[in-house]
């Protein structure tokens, strides 16, 4: 752990800025590789597809927490999804980083992505 430091206004001593871990742009370990007691947990991300019970529309997202984001949803806590509870889920995948689960969520609203979900008969 690499600590910086900086002359205090009073410019009598130095005074410590912030920790920083090395790769950490925030001086924060990231959320993709935490360490604990010389074990690495790996946070994954997913994106998924709910199915109303109500009126069997699907609704399109990415989370880190796939079964809080499910109990947000159904608790009506999402403006979009509040008219069409309960839901389900349907379908999700897996990925490692936030940036692939959003694209893959990207994907699943557009038109190819769209067919692709009917020709596996996901949708």
């Amino acid at each position: 752990m690499l600590i910086r430091s900086a002359r205090s206004s009073s410019g009598l001593g130095r005074r410590p800025l912030k920790a920083e871990i090395a790769g950490s742009p925030k001086g924060t370990p990231s959320k993709e590789s935490l360490t604990q007691n010389s074990m690495t947990f790996t946070i994954m991300y997913y994106a998924y597809i709910l199915k109303s019970f109500k009126d069997n529309t699907h609704y399109y997202g990415s989370t880190e927490n796939l079964n809080e984001r499910v109990s947000t949803h159904n608790a009506g806590k999402v403006r979009y999804t509040r008219g069409h509870i309960p839901y389900t889920l349907h379908f999700y995948e897996t990925f490692k980083t936030r940036k692939e689960a959003i694209a893959r969520e990207r994907f699943y609203k557009s038109i190819s992505g769209y067919k692709w979900l009917k020709s596996k008969g996901i949708i």
